[in-house]
């Protein structure tokens, strides 16, 4: 068995802890490791291979290492230019491991869900494996115990035909609004549809190309047509966008006649918004979750989630409080299901608080803005030990650096040259310029910017140790020393 892990969504309903850049999956929301690193760490049992991992193409850097935080490896990355949903993804990794001469049952699971009892999963697992090796599509259902509203609902009936404990699915219900859910629940025929997934890889290829040829064929061609880099398989742009935009409960599991459900119950949350964090954590005395410098006075059960400055709330029931350095979100807890909205209105007013961080991380670091106006910007640089930033060029903006800690290797045109603790520099408009690590600690430097034009996209890359000459459209030169 060889699990999937689809690590593409933007979780954009956990906004503003949660960006596009920087998703939910990468946060450690529920414990001192990330969705995405729990994730693995629950499948590290015998019988279970390392994974494939699907995930956007801007988010390769932090898979690989949050994976090398926990030494972890996987079997290939399947790097997306941007999202066609889970039916695609998943065509892909299948049609890789047939290319490879290799039909394993594949373990479909978000990098972004929170299961508590992992030996509940692996009976779980079992009983799935009997029914996928005999052919059958299985997914895992967690009985429905309360009005969810913000989950997919699947009814399900006994076949004689099945295995004992897994059941025939009847017919999918796309997300109901609160009374349809009460009626659901009260039934007990009902579901909520975890969005995990065990089936052969060949088996869901030929359902996929059954009932969504036009997938079937655009992933072939895609595949065929991406690059490969060591494991990772880099997916063609261009035909990748002319594939349909569809899930697997769509394209298959609907269709199909041989769905199944085996039941989950191993305390399962997708963490899809800021009520399931608050009910997968720890509370006080009076129901509050709290992280972060945060006092809490007369309130209950509230969520207050701070980073960084002092979070105090008086009085307040049910509310969610999320304090980070560029923005602040404060919501009734019954009400989170419109953060996604706010998060689209934000988009449409071209805020950029919904894309990164104030600290915003590359392959070589990070940086994190400390202050800007109309013509500076000020900014904390933090590079790895023994890492570059690539050589490059800006039209608009000059630079000074002054190094904190570590030591810095400077390029600037034809010099190069080191600078220590407390020393700076000045890196002129359109000078060709590096700034690398060679040392053995973290160099940290402040760098102050100026100019007409502070964006990002003011920079023409010449050499680039992590491949980003090409992806950003600018035309690789050779610097000739």
């Amino acid at each position: 068995m060889i699990p999937v892990i689809l690590s593409g969504g933007s979780g954009s309903r956990l906004w503003p802890l949660s960006r596009k850049q920087f998703p939910k999956q990468f946060l450690a929301l529920t414990g001192e490791h990330t969705l995405f690193q729990q994730t693995l760490q629950r499948l590290a049992f015998e019988g279970m291979q390392n994974p494939i991992v699907v995930c956007n193409k801007d988010h390769r850097f932090i898979v690989t290492e949050q994976l090398s935080a926990l030494n972890l490896a996987t079997q290939g990355i399947l790097l997306e230019p941007f999202g066609r949903n889970t039916a695609p993804a998943v065509a892909i990794a299948a049609m890789k491991l047939i290319n490879e001469g290799r039909d394993e049952l594949m373990l479909v699971l978000p990098a972004d869900h929170v299961i508590d009892d992992h030996k509940a999963l692996q009976r779980a697992l079992a009983l799935a494996t009997v029914a996928a090796e005999r052919g059958e599509m299985v997914l895992f259902g967690v009985p429905a115990t309360k009005p969810e509203t913000g989950y997919g609902y699947i009814k399900s009936f006994a076949d004689e035909q099945l295995t004992e404990g897994v059941l025939r699915v009847e017919r999918f219900v796309e997300k109901p609004d609160e009374a349809r859910a009460t009626e659901f629940v009260a039934s007990g025929d009902y579901f909520w549809n975890s969005g995990m997934f065990l089936f052969r890889a060949s088996r869901y290829l030929e359902e996929l190309k059954k009932h969504d040829p036009d997938i079937y064929d655009t992933c072939m061609l895609a595949l065929e047509r991406s690059k490969r880099s060591d494991d990772n398989i880099d997916i063609d742009s261009a035909t990748f966008a002319q594939c349909p935009d569809n899930s697997i409960d769509y394209a298959v599991m609907e269709k199909t006649s041989r769905a199944c459900v085996v039941p989950l119950i191993a305390g399962w949350s997708d963490v899809g918004s800021w009520s399931s964090l608050w009910d997968v954590n720890a509370k006080d005395a009076n129901g509050n979750v709290v992280k972060g410098d945060v006092i809490v006075q007369d309130s209950r059960n509230c969520l207050v989630h701070g980073n960084g400055k002092l979070v105090t709330i008086i009085g307040l029931d049910d509310i969610v409080v999320v304090e980070t350095k560029d923005a602040m979100m404060i919501a009734r807890k019954d009400k989170d299901q419109g953060v996604k909205q706010l998060v689209n209105t934000l988009n449409g007013l071209g805020r950029s608080e919904t894309q990164n961080h104030c600290e915003v991380y590359r392959p070589w670091g990070s940086y994190d803005s400390v202050d800007m106006g109309g013509r500076f910007q000020v900014k904390r640089i933090s590079v790895k030990p023994g890492a570059c930033l690539s050589l490059q060029m800006h039209h608009h903006r000059a630079e000074h650096w002054i190094v904190v800690s570590g030591t810095a290797e400077v390029t600037c045109d034809e010099n190069v040259f080191l600078l220590t603790e407390n020393q700076s520099t000045y890196i002129p408009i359109a000078s060709v310029h590096r700034l690398k690590n060679p040392g053995k600690i973290p160099l940290e430097i402040i760098e102050v910017q100026s100019g007409s034009y502070l964006g990002e996209d003011d920079i023409e890359r010449f050499e680039d140790v992590y491949g980003r000459t090409a992806e950003t459209g600018v035309k690789t030169q050779t610097i000739v020393r």
